[in-house]
């Protein structure tokens, strides 16, 4: 379950921002007039259309069912995994720079840096990507102060990387609300929120939105979960206000400058893009498999696109501008950022996926300079951790969550 709660970004921009809480563990109640829980994910725009299509033609394909509600018990038993002890995972090389790679299909494991805790793998049957798109109602709470659900001891704050939306943290989200107040943002240019000027995609309004969300919805000192750009918008809040960020988690985004190349080679993907596309059915396979940059079929990296796509009368495209996203990669693709994890107080734990952006020597170098680091790496995964290995993910971060959060 999921309800909207409006927040004022720098600027004035309007932030959508999803409240989580703990679905009834019946798997039934009242989640609000007209919702269901844990109902198949379509994207926003897209249910409508979707259903008004098969009233004409019939049938369409559906999206991938929403990842089953996680309790507070099944978070015990993740930390109880959490602290079980693996074997070393072999060395992975070979990162190629602003490009996302598909994760390998199969069982996955999770191995920590020297010191940190270890953890052991998931089951051999992970569950379905983390994907539920939160419902949106009519006269849904705006302002923080008209917020009804009771707030919980400690606030998780959850960011979502380039091209993401918050309903992409469905999953975690749930899965942590069992113990912890947990809220995911659209951040600007993104999902629900204002699409401002992309002369208004700057790190520092990034910044500034992600520290009104925390002031606004009374998180503080919260616990930031990012995941790629969200990551660097997470230590980037966290160097300017210690005060507001207790704990971090730095998923698969990298320190270093990616350059020029990078930028030209993310352009042309951009204009590699069939649009429009004619189907969801069709988003997921172009994205999923077809896509260049995909080296083996990766159904969870297809249901991520398949989320921000909306239908307009020539088809599926993208809810965002592609303009919009490459002129906010632009503001810090050129950049390296090393400086401002040296200023990262509080514990911060870098996960990366073994066929991710961000490769072993780097994760293991901003580990040596964020003075709390810790390090994990979650195998079969790659950019899109959360997504290609929802259980493995989990195991990953359950040590330092406890280890943060705790009273």
């Amino acid at each position: 379950m999921a309800r909207r709660i409006d927040v004022t970004g720098a600027g004035g921009v309007r932030l959508a921002a999803w409240e989580f809480a703990e679905p009834p563990k019946d798997g039934h109640g009242a989640v609000g007039e007209g919702e269901e829980a844990d109902k198949p994910f379509v994207p926003a725009q897209a249910e409508r259309a979707e259903q008004g299509r098969a009233e004409r033609a019939g049938p369409v394909e559906p999206a991938q069912s929403a990842q089953s509600a996680q309790s507070a018990s099944s978070l015990r038993s993740a930390q109880a995994a959490g602290r079980q002890r693996l074997s070393a995972v072999p060395e992975h090389s070979g990162r190629a720079e602003g490009a996302e790679r598909a994760a390998r299909p199969g069982h996955s494991a999770v191995s920590e840096h020297p010191g940190a805790r270890e953890s052991s793998g998931p089951s051999e049957h992970p569950a379905p990507p983390e994907h539920l798109a939160p419902s949106e109602r009519p006269g849904s709470p705006g302002p923080a102060d008209d917020r009804t659900a009771s707030p919980r001891a400690t606030g998780v704050l959850l960011l979502h990387g380039l091209m993401g939306r918050a309903s992409h943290w469905a999953g975690t989200a749930r899965w942590l609300s069992g113990r912890y107040r947990a809220v995911a943002l659209d951040q600007r240019g993104h999902g629900q929120s204002d699409k401002p000027p992309s002369s208004a995609l700057t790190r520092e309004a990034y910044v500034d939105d992600a520290e009104a969300a925390v002031e606004q919805l009374g998180l503080g000192p919260v616990l930031v979960i990012g995941h790629g750009m969200g990551a660097l918008t997470g230590w980037q809040l966290a160097a300017r206000r210690p005060d507001l960020v207790r704990g971090l988690v730095i998923c698969d985004m990298r320190a270093s400058a990616l350059g020029a190349a990078s930028q030209r080679e993310w352009e042309e993907w951009f204009k590699a893009w069939p649009v429009p596309f004619a189907t969801l059915a069709d988003v997921r396979k172009w994205f999923g498999e077809d896509d260049p940059w995909v080296d083996r079929p990766n159904p969870a990296r297809g249901e991520f696109y398949a989320e921000v796509m909306h239908e307009c009368p020539d088809g599926w495209r993208p809810v965002f501008e592609p303009a919009d996203m490459l002129a906010s990669r632009e503001t810090w693709v050129y950049d390296a950022h090393w400086e401002e994890l040296t200023q990262v107080r509080c514990p911060a734990l870098v996960v990366r996926g073994l066929d991710g952006e961000l490769g072993r020597a780097e994760a293991q170098e901003m580990v040596r300079v964020l003075p709390r680091g810790q390090y994990a790496e979650v195998v079969d995964a790659g950019h899109l951790v959360h997504c290609d290995q929802p259980e493995a993910w989990r195991t990953a971060i359950t040590p330092f969550l406890e280890s943060v959060l705790s009273p």
